[in-house]
């Protein structure tokens, strides 16, 4: 049986000298530890108003989004984004735009537009008193 060949000097170096920066690219894909908070209970968010039918409004200090359909029923996501966990800080429209890997998400449905997300944004639960919008996570 013939002996492999052993790698060329030029080899391991080119080996030894990416190591390094594959490691920091797996390292800037990974969900950071102390990630932007989900809501673990009920968030005010707004008057009622501030979406309008058909649209959607993006609670960036609380990581929620909240839609209105046509047919006026509300809805709401947490806007944590589920590839790497980095706050979605963009709305165009009734799409989000994750501004770390570029994932895109649908505001009215929580669904994956765009990858490298795969997984759709986690819903809530959200309701109207006294004209105030209120979100939590559902049971």
């Amino acid at each position: 049986m013939p002996a492999r060949p052993a790698a060329s000097r030029r080899t391991v170096l080119r080996g030894v000298a990416l190591t390094p920066v594959a490691g920091l690219a797996l390292a800037a894909c990974a969900p950071p530890e102390d990630g932007p908070a989900r809501p673990t209970g009920p968030v005010e968010l707004g008057a009622e108003s501030e979406v309008p039918r058909g649209g959607a409004k993006l609670y960036r200090d609380h990581n929620v989004v909240v839609s209105r359909g046509e047919d006026g029923a509300l809805t709401a996501y947490s806007t944590v984004c589920t590839h790497a966990r980095c706050p979605i800080n963009k709305l165009e429209g009734t799409k989000l735009i994750c501004p770390c890997h570029g994932s895109e998400f649908d505001a009215t449905t929580g669904k994956v537009l765009r990858e490298p997300a795969v997984a759709p944004l986690m819903a809530l639960s959200v309701e109207v008193k006294n004209g105030t919008i209120t979100a939590k996570p559902e049971v």
